[in-house]
């Protein structure tokens, strides 16, 4: 089978890391502790009690302390765990610099005894989006190219569909978004090299950005993504969103409740349909206002 295609430079995302891990501002690993509180909020209403749990991540200095007790280990190519050794793997923050995300999910799987969670959390699709338009449109604007500059993440529909390709059981994708705001972009940048999320991609220029790019995306970000919120009298804020994607399944296994046999319902659905008034699902004598049926629909 061949490799998967070097997306990223995992050398430069280890270097990365490390500068993050010693630039002393824990502060701006906010992300991961967003995902962690998300994380715990959810292991509280699985009603079972975890006693083999595995990390992977490349931040342990965050993510240890959260999980007294549990092994945590990097996130590389090859994970350093045996199969079956866990009851609960969680996969913090590292799927969107993987090569090989389903590789990862598929390990994780493997590690998992039957009927052990997998849960992952990662950045998704609309995470920087102001970052990329501004940054793409000034650089269009100044050379008539593009460069790799913001790497690419996956929607919440594609991670989903991971899951199922890794072969594990009830998969659920859901997804949280934060907004922060910024004095700068030169503010939000320093933010990412401090989370260990500057440009890794195998891609990427080799040479120092002219200082004329960032100067024309700034303005640019300021016209197209204001922070709204900015009192009258403060200086002008920039908004960045950063969406967090969470994925839940769980290693088969015969105990798990399974789709029911195609032609083994005991009542058609034409006969279901007509115990139901179709006119009032249509209109509001079915209990729902215009503006309700809306809200649903969306």
């Amino acid at each position: 089978m061949p490799a998967p295609p070097e997306i990223f430079d995992r050398a430069a995302v280890r270097l990365h890391r490390d500068r993050a891990r010693h630039s002393g501002d824990p502060g701006a690993l906010f992300l991961h502790d967003i995902a962690i509180d998300e994380i715990q909020q959810r292991l509280s209403e699985v009603k079972r009690t975890f006693t083999d749990i595995v990390i992977v991540t490349g931040h342990p200095e965050t993510w240890a302390p959260a999980f007294p007790g549990a092994r945590v280990i990097e996130d590389t190519a090859t994970l350093e765990v045996a199969e079956g050794q866990a009851d609960l793997v969680i996969h913090a923050m590292a799927l969107h610099l993987a090569n090989d995300p389903v590789g990862q999910i598929v390990q994780c799987g493997r590690a998992l005894r039957p009927d052990g969670l997998f849960l992952a959390a990662a950045p998704g699709g609309e995470t920087l989006t102001e970052l990329r338009s501004t940054l793409a449109e000034a650089e269009i604007a100044l050379s008539g190219g593009l460069s790799p500059r913001v790497s690419p993440m996956a929607e919440i529909r594609d991670m989903g569909g991971l899951l199922q390709r890794a072969g594990l059981a009830l998969p659920v994708a859901d997804a949280v978004k934060h907004r922060a705001s910024y004095p700068s972009l030169t503010a939000l940048m320093h933010d990412l090299r401090a989370m260990g999320e500057a440009n890794a991609l195998a891609g990427r220029l080799r040479h120092a950005t002219r200082r004329a790019l960032f100067e024309r995306a700034q303005t640019l970000y300021q016209q197209h993504f204001p922070d709204t919120g900015t009192p009258p009298d403060g200086a002008p804020r920039l908004l960045a969103t950063f969406e967090i994607l969470f994925l839940t399944a769980w290693r088969p296994d015969s105990s798990q409740p399974r789709p029911a046999r195609p032609g083994s319902a005991s009542h058609s659905l034409a006969e279901a349909l007509n115990a139901i008034d179709i006119q009032g699902l249509n209109g509001q004598s079915a209990g729902m206002t215009e503006s309700e049926r809306g809200q649903v629909d969306e």
